[in-house]
């Protein structure tokens, strides 16, 4: 895709997971890419194994000096900022249950942090060609799922912010999209599984429409899209990545009216 080459991203949570495969989408489109992650032996050996032009640094989102620590990491070595990809993400949700340090956590890392970590990229954005912030929502933040508080409830907070941001960087010509991941087959979904990429195929077709859990490569695809020139005039926008996910409905793959005569005919042959 058009403007990528030589440009620079920052890419939160980019070191395992949907992240690794952003990182190394945009790396391999000719982007130099600044990991930031908390685990530092998986950070390190990203960077090691991509080579030159990409390098590790560990980022705590809760951590003022952390972000501003990663911004100049990114300056030092590459001297430019033009993306700001927001993986990162943490799940610590117990429902009603949830504690108010859990809630405190979740939002310092889904919102806070990456709200701030804009802020303090914001005047090398403006400097780019073509600067863009892609920041990851989620399916979950429009539809009620039970058990679940914390999570989809700061990722409904990304959707909202992405819309301000939106607005108050377009005086710099910068975009700023949301990316919706679907079900994807990624570190949580494979634990859940055991490992077993049929079973999940098989559980998410319920709720997907095309059949199977999204590959992480097909969501970096997305944000390689919305860094891209191809993107120019797109921001505040949602863009799912969900195989049918968010169009589904509570009527699921089969029309009520369709169950209920299929039900009735069922009813008279028993």
């Amino acid at each position: 895709m058009k403007g990528l080459q030589d440009k620079v991203a920052i890419v939160t949570g980019g070191a395992a997971s949907i992240g690794e495969a952003v990182t190394r989408a945009l790396y391999g489109a000719g982007t130099k890419v600044v990991i930031a992650a908390r685990s530092t032996d998986v950070g390190e050996a990203l960077a090691s194994d991509l080579g030159a032009g990409a390098v590790f640094q560990r980022t705590d989102l809760q951590r003022d000096e952390d972000i501003k620590a990663l911004v100049g990491r990114a300056l030092e070595e590459f001297g430019q900022i033009d993306f700001v990809v927001n993986v990162a993400a943490l799940y610590d949700d117990d429902g009603m249950a949830s504690s108010r340090q859990q809630w405190v956590d979740t939002f310092n890392t889904n919102v806070f942090g990456h709200a701030l970590l804009v802020n303090e990229a914001q005047p090398y954005l403006a400097k780019s060609t073509g600067g863009a912030v892609v920041n990851f929502g989620s399916i979950s933040a429009a539809i009620a799922q039970a058990g679940r508080w914390t999570y989809p409830v700061s990722k409904a907070a990304i959707h909202q912010l992405t819309r301000n941001m939106a607005l108050d960087l377009a005086k710099d010509r910068v975009t700023v999209n949301t990316i919706l991941a679907g079900i994807t087959w990624s570190v949580p979904v494979a634990g859940l599984t055991e490992n077993n990429r049929q079973i999940a195929d098989e559980v998410v077709s319920n709720y997907q429409p095309l059949g199977r859990v999204v590959e992480a490569e097909e969501v970096a695809d997305a944000v390689l899209f919305l860094c891209s020139d191809h993107a120019r005039f797109i921001t505040g926008a949602e863009i799912p990545v969900d195989g049918g996910y968010s169009a589904l409905g509570p009527e699921a793959t089969e029309s009520c009216m369709v169950a209920m005569m299929r039900a009735v005919e069922e009813s008279k042959v028993s």
